[in-house]
């Protein structure tokens, strides 16, 4: 079993138990190994943490690399990919509570935040690759500042979900789509639909991915 198995194992079990619940035994259990081979391999869980968040801090390239193959390189359609699996956090009101206790923690721990810190200024310089990218391809003015509204469109995806949980109207993608797709509007070089996601109707009940992206 490689340490890759035993993340998503790990991974799994996260998604159903709270950080203050979870337990190596139930990362061994996922892992369908003994909990102490967890430990000699890694220390101990806060360990076995610790190196599970190592990993996520460098996986930006590859999820913006992945979401860019799927969008078959078009920039916006690459964003509003990514959007749409953060919402993989939240399918479901509860599930998104865990992965926000989960990032209380991250938020609470000089390591583990130091590892979230590397991962969101990564996904930051991904976003702005992106518009600059949309930019070129004439998908976006020439006059976008592509850093600043990289900022902007960071902080509106994270606080779109932080509303979604609040009001739980729809699915947590719907929302998050619009909320992105409002920022976008102004600086379209021309109209463009990109489907449900896009409605520019006001929020109702829609007809729908560590740290926090674990």
């Amino acid at each position: 079993m490689t340490d890759e198995d035993v993340f998503a194992a790990a991974q799994r079990a996260m998604s159903r138990r709270g950080p203050h619940e979870l337990t190596l035994a139930d990362i061994a259990a996922e892992a369908g190994v003994t909990p102490g081979r967890l430990v000699q391999r890694f220390g101990s869980k806060r360990a076995l943490i610790v190196a599970l968040s190592e990993r996520f801090a460098g996986s930006a390239g590859a999820v913006f690399a992945g979401l860019r193959a799927a969008s078959r390189g078009r920039p916006l359609s690459t964003l509003r990919a990514y959007a749409a699996c953060m919402t993989d956090l939240a399918p479901t009101p509860d599930a998104l509570l865990r992965n926000l206790a989960y990032l209380q923690t991250d938020l609470a721990d000089d390591v583990l935040r130091e590892h979230l810190v590397e991962n969101a200024r990564a996904t930051r310089r991904e976003i702005e690759a992106l518009l600059e990218a949309a930019i070129a391809a004439g998908e976006l003015r020439h006059d976008v500042d592509a850093r600043t509204l990289a900022c902007t469109v960071e902080a509106v995806i994270g606080g779109s979900l932080m509303s979604w949980a609040t009001y739980r109207e729809g699915k947590a993608v719907d929302w998050i789509g619009r909320d992105l797709e409002s920022v976008l509007a102004p600086w379209l070089r021309r109209h463009r639909t990109a489907g449900p996601a896009a409605s520019n109707g006001r929020r109702g009940p829609s007809t729908r991915r560590r740290v926090v992206g674990r």
